[in-house]
């Protein structure tokens, strides 16, 4: 295949290339800035789409920030690829953060706790969904019987309290994030129109300067006055 990559990475790569990428994650954050500098739209409207992709990350649909973040975008009228870039806010260094505030917020607002013990840690919980997801699907084939007690627990103080306490940190970070990218988007491209405006300036200048000898030239060679 034309596309496909000549030099096939290993799986320890691949994980080490997402928890760290090539160049780093301050590499990244420049990448992400300067293709948000060039989108085409008004600034809000790329804001908006900022606003979409950093909601997502406070999401407990981790794999789907992309597509969260493009609906989310459809909603409020967003650019769909500022949504996309804006999703970056979520990364391994960010996650933990997010998802403590998130947990901590959706149980303060439901009233509820976190169980933690030596069987109940955060890694145990999801560990123990994990397990009944992958030992029910193969109850399905077999005459095993179904457990849901992992899932439930799971459900009850894990992924029901992050999506609902995602909601207002998610929120607050995407406004401030949206209200920080306006005024940056609107002067970068006034800036470039100036830049773009000045170059055709010059383009122009230097096509007068090119036919005006070109005419003398001709004149001169007619043997005309000048």
């Amino acid at each position: 295949m034309v596309f496909k990559r000549r030099d096939k990475r290993p799986l320890q790569q691949i994980v080490l290339d997402f928890l760290w990428p090539r160049g780093g994650w301050t590499r990244a954050f420049y990448y992400v800035r300067h293709r948000l500098h060039r989108l085409p739209g008004s600034p809000e409207r790329i804001a908006r789409g900022i606003w979409a992709g950093v909601f997502a990350t406070f999401t407990p649909f981790f794999g789907m920030h992309f597509f969260i973040a493009v609906i989310v975008a459809r909603f409020v009228q967003g650019n769909m690829l500022a949504a996309l870039l804006g999703t970056f806010f979520g990364n391994p260094l960010t996650y933990l953060p997010i998802g403590v505030i998130s947990l901590k917020t959706g149980h303060f607002l439901l009233g509820t706790e976190f169980e933690e013990g030596e069987e109940k840690s955060l890694i145990g919980k999801f560990t123990d969904a994990g397990y009944d997801l992958w030992h029910n699907f193969w109850a399905a084939f077999t005459e095993e019987t179904m457990d849901w007690h992992g899932l439930s627990i799971f459900w009850d103080e894990v992924f029901y309290p992050y999506l609902v306490g995602g909601v207002i940190p998610g929120i607050v970070a995407a406004s401030v994030s949206y209200y920080l990218t306006v005024p940056v988007i609107r002067a970068y491209q006034k800036r470039r129109a100036k830049q773009i405006q000045a170059k055709f300036e010059a383009l122009k200048a230097k096509a007068q300067k090119a036919s005006a000898q070109a005419k003398a030239i001709k004149e001169d060679r007619d043997g005309k006055p000048s």
